[in-house]
């Protein structure tokens, strides 16, 4: 008998921006994302992963990277003696809500307190209430704890977007989350399966970085777009509102895009520019990189 042995599983984090609502991809009525094990054969892990999403949603992917390998030993684990090792994708697409069985919902569904481009979510004074009480009831660690959430949440010194996966992880770790045992009516956000939330927060985590410093928001855009939608999209990714013009400039000076000849109205009001992405920039920049700072207002 074997005992001990692991079990690869993919797991995806597709995302796509529609309207002006980050999405992701899910299956099981929005509780899990799309996975399955990595199998004899699967020419690659990207190959094997393509083909569970293509049998599960039967949706199109475009760009992959890899995200993160979970191999925690306190792993939701479906095998008796073993371990459930997950490698993790990050892939970015366009929705298509026609395509087989992809249920698209909205990443702060999961994670209501994420979203800060309408002011402070209503959420985070329940958060950090409960947290207080979590720091309190341990004296030995109280001020250690306070000082987790203070930074983590932003109370000493701003909100810091890019730490999406530790401040679920903190509560985690306080148990207001329903996957660390919590009782649903106290769970904060919308639970998924196993630690799938967790996944899809270093996915947020990774792509808030990411679109920082390459130009990767351009795979959720359609060929032609508004530099308003452009700046909508990216938006919708960091949960944070940018200076109008101080956007426009950066983009102006990064030289990521050029005019198509075309316009486009919105909102009824003057048509606007269409612009297409600069595919060149990616061989012009493949060294230095192409620098996308967020532009707070």
């Amino acid at each position: 008998m074997t005992i001990g042995f692991a079990h690869a599983e993919l797991i995806a984090v597709l995302v796509a921006v529609t309207g002006d609502e980050p999405r992701v991809m899910t299956i099981r009525s929005g509780n899990a994302l799309p996975s399955g094990p990595f199998e004899m054969g699967h020419r690659t892990l990207q190959s094997g992963l393509r083909e569970w999403v293509q049998e599960q949603t039967e949706h199109p992917v475009g760009y992959l990277e890899q995200l993160y390998t979970f191999a925690d030993r306190d792993r939701n684990n479906d095998i008796p003696g073993g371990r459930t090792i997950s490698i993790s994708y990050l892939g970015l697409v366009n929705e298509q809500s026609g395509a087989g069985r992809p249920g698209w919902h909205g990443w702060y569904d999961y994670f209501p307190w994420e979203d800060h481009r309408q002011g402070r979510p209503a959420v985070l004074g329940e958060i950090i209430t409960r947290l207080k009480s979590w720091a309190d009831a341990d004296p030995a660690r109280r001020d250690h704890r306070h000082r987790r959430a203070d930074f983590t949440f932003g109370l000493d010194g701003g909100w810091n977007e890019d730490l999406a996966l530790q401040r679920y992880e903190l509560l985690y770790e306080a148990g207001l989350v329903a996957e660390a045992g919590c009782a649903a009516e106290a769970n904060l956000g919308r639970a998924m399966f196993a630690d799938h939330r967790r996944i899809l927060a270093t996915g947020i985590a990774r792509l808030r970085a990411k679109i920082k410093y390459r130009p990767v928001v351009f795979e959720l855009m359609p060929e032609s777009f508004t530099l308003l939608r452009l700046q909508r999209t990216i938006e919708a990714l960091a949960g944070l509102t940018l200076h109008k013009q101080n956007f426009r400039r950066l983009i102006e000076q990064q030289e990521l895009v050029e005019e198509t000849g075309g316009t486009e109205s919105e909102t009824g009001g003057r048509p606007a520019k269409l612009f297409r992405f600069r595919h060149t920039v990616l061989e012009e920049r493949a060294l230095a990189g192409t620098k996308l700072p967020l532009s707070r207002n």
